[in-house]
Parts: structure tokens; sequence; C-alpha cells
């Protein structure tokens, strides 16, 4: 009998193997880098305030990307450096494990705050924090899987502690979490498929020690979260969304061997992204941070401490220059949106804001005529700011509430503080349950 199983086991891990020797990339040559130009320079000339959480991202992103830029890497790390001494009690577990990410992406010296301030410790501590809150509230965690998969993949990068038998138990395709409003959330599936593929190289490598069920169980896991986000795929090649499709590509970079050759061209996928580029689609620093790596054949699992940050990346570089900004005839011009509040009643007003506003902007001019029915709440995280109230009603994880954005009665995809209005667009905050 125990000879049976021990065969059982090592077939298995035979059969694990397999993952980490197929990889299907796709990335940009480098005759097109130079289509890749309007994320950089969107990186580059964004200003990063001190303690803003974008810096994360984008210091991450050049990091596995290899982009040497000390100027701007040295204001990324003094940003990174203000929240870990000053505001590191403030940000979620999921911020946390990227600012992990971010500071140990490759052998530097900056990798040394990651110890000097226990950060491991301190993210072992915030993730049991989310375990304890979901066993205590139906399973809801303090924040969402996106950050709890976040999580798991820096523990399991950088050797912290963690239970596998609870990511197994947490971790099922089938759990509420990578859900929103009855939606599969493409960026949520593909990140925990990443925390579970190091999870699962963990096993088999054995630095981490388990019984066989679990092992199992994650293989089929990811074989399952796979086949979700394939579903999501669009005919244009993209998945879920635009903004999705990076960590997408990522997870199906890592898991090849779960999906058969033709139910991805990856190619087409990529070439799709470098059109949305081309269009302004990732105008934002986090969003042009998110899916650089992918378009660069990197994911998060390339994080490594003890590789070098240099390499030669051919003529990929950012330019230092700082944006020349052009007034033309109208550059200034104003334009009028319809704005409206929904909770058990509807409130709506007309709101006149400059040419290329944000939603976020229309929500600030309206505060300003109406704070008692449009006064509103947000933070700022890592992937931008959210709304976190209207009229006082607040967003709550534990009761699986949030406000939504919606234009013309359609959700967006994009966040308030990234996408742009246009003249006579329908917009609406409505009070929503996931």
């Amino acid at each position: 009998m125990r000879q049976s199983h021990q065969l059982s086991l090592v077939g298995l891990l035979l059969f694990s193997l397999i993952p980490s020797q197929l990889c299907e990339i796709c990335e940009v040559s480098e005759e097109n880098y130079i289509r890749l130009k309007p994320l950089l320079n969107t990186m580059n000339q964004s200003k990063y305030t001190r303690g803003t959480s974008s810096s994360v991202n984008v210091l991450l992103s050049l990091q596995l990307v290899r982009i040497q830029n000390q100027n701007l890497k040295q204001k990324l790390i003094q940003q990174i450096e203000y929240i870990v001494k000053r505001r590191l009690s403030q940000v979620s577990s999921g911020e946390l494990a990227l600012i992990i990410l971010a500071l140990g992406a490759c052998r530097n010296s900056e990798e040394n705050l990651i110890y000097d301030y226990h950060l491991i410790d301190k993210l072992e501590n915030k993730f049991q924090a989310e375990i304890e809150n979901m066993e205590a509230h139906n399973g809801n965690p303090l924040t969402n899987y996106y950050q709890l998969s976040l999580d798991v993949l820096a523990l399991c990068l950088f050797n912290g502690n963690y239970s596998t038998t609870k990511v197994v138990n947490y971790f099922t395709p089938e759990n509420k979490n990578y859900y929103f409003d009855n939606q599969f959330s493409v960026d949520t599936g593909a990140m925990a498929v990443l925390a579970l593929t190091c999870v699962k190289r963990s096993l088999i490598n054995g630095q981490v020690k388990t019984d066989e069920s679990n092992l199992k169980n994650i293989s089929i896991y990811i074989k399952s979260l796979v086949e979700k986000i394939l579903f999501e795929k669009k005919e244009n090649g993209l998945i879920g969304n635009t903004f999705s499709t990076g960590e997408a590509m990522q997870a199906l970079f890592v898991s090849s061997d779960y999906y058969h050759e033709n139910d991805w061209n990856c190619q087409q996928t990529l070439n799709t992204v470098l059109t949305e580029i081309s269009q302004g689609a990732f105008s934002t620093p986090t969003a042009a941070a998110q899916v650089l790596p992918a378009l660069m054949g990197k994911t998060f699992l390339d994080v490594n401490k003890d590789s070098s940050c240099v390499s030669a990346a051919g003529n990929f570089s950012i330019s230092t220059q700082e944006p020349v900004t052009v007034t033309t005839p109208g550059s200034q011009s104003s334009i009028s949106v319809n704005y409206s509040v929904r909770i058990n009643e509807t409130y709506f007003a007309n709101v006149i804001v400059p040419k290329g506003s944000v939603f976020l902007d229309v929500m600030e001019k309206a505060q300003k005529m109406n704070d008692t029915i449009f006064g509103f709440t947000m933070e700022k995280s890592s992937w931008g700011p959210y709304i976190t109230s209207v009229q006082g009603l607040w967003a709550s994880n534990n009761d699986r509430t949030y406000w939504e954005l919606l234009s013309g009665g359609k959700p967006l995809s994009q966040g308030v503080g990234s996408y742009v209005v246009h003249d006579g667009e329908n917009l609406e905050v409505r009070w929503s349950k996931y």
C-alpha cells in the first residue's frame, strides 16, 4: 500500500513539472519597442507625490522588464520608502505584497528595506487577518481575492509562512470572491493562477511540505481558473477587458499545459493590446505598469531577488524629457455631462467640466454644487482612487456592497480616476452588491 502511494505521488509530481517546461510566451519584438513608448512616457511623466501608491506598480514593472532609468527609479523608491517608514499600518495586505515584490524583484540595495522593516512578517500578519475576517464574515476577506492572491504570491516567492491547506480551502475556483456582480473577474482569476502556480512549484521543489491531495487540488484549481479566463476571451483577442488582459496573459504564459494551442492566439492578443496603446487606453501609470510586463514576456513569477537588475534591453528605454504642452484654440473648452447618484431613488445634475476630465472630476464638481446629495469620500490605492461612500453610505467588503460606476447604464471597466468622460455622456454612481 505504501509503495502504490509513493508511485502515485511520483506520477503526480512528474505531471506537475510540465508547466515549468512548457511556457507559451509571445512578446513585443525589438523593432516594435517604439509602440510601447506611450506606456513608458506615461510612467515617466506622471507626477508621483509623496506616498503615492502608483509608484509601487511602476517600480515593479520597470524591475521586471529591466529598464534602466535611475532618475525615475530613485524617485519611485523614495515614494515607497516613505510609505514603508510612515504609512505602513495604513496599507492593505495586497499593497504590502506589491511593495515586497517591487523592492525584491531583482538584486539591489533597496531590497534591504524588506528585511530592515520586517515586511514579510508584517505581510504574514495582514494575510492572517484576511483569513480571520473570512472565517468570521461568511468568507469575505478584508480586501478582495485579487489582493489575497498577491499576498500568497509574495509570501511564496519570499519564503514567508502560509498554510497550504488554507490556500486549498479558500482558493477553490467556485469561490464567490472570484465573481463581481455575478461576472467572473479575469484579473482576480489571473492573479490566483500566478499565486497557485508559485505554491505548486514550491511543493514540487520541496520548499514547502504538504500531502498529495493538496498538490493535486492546486493543479485542478489552476486548470479550472485557466478555463474560466479563456472563456472571457473576446473575438479581438482581449481577455475580460482591456485592463485585465495583461494579467490574463501572464497567467496563460505559466499555464500553457492546461489548454490547447488553438484555445488562445497569443499574437492576436498582443497585437490588439498594441492597438489599444496607440489609442491611449493605458493613460494612468498604474494601468501602463500592469500591462507592460506581459508585453515583454514577463510574469510576476519572474521576480527573482538573486538576479541582477541590469539587463540589455536593446533600444528599450524611457525618455527623461519633460512633456511639452501645446495650447491650441479650443483646447480648454468645456463639455456637459449628465451625472446621477442612484441609491433607493435617483438624483440628477448637469455638470460642466473641462474637456479631458475624468469621472472623478465630475463627482468633485457635483459635490461642490450640492454636498448633501453628491457628497462622497474616496481612498487612494495602488490601483488608483476608489469611491468608499456617497451620501454617507459606505461600501463594505463584509456586506459585499460597493459603489458601481456606469456610463449609459453599462458598468465601466476603468476606475474613477482614469475614465475620461465625453460631452453629453450619462454617468451614474450606483449603490450595488456583488
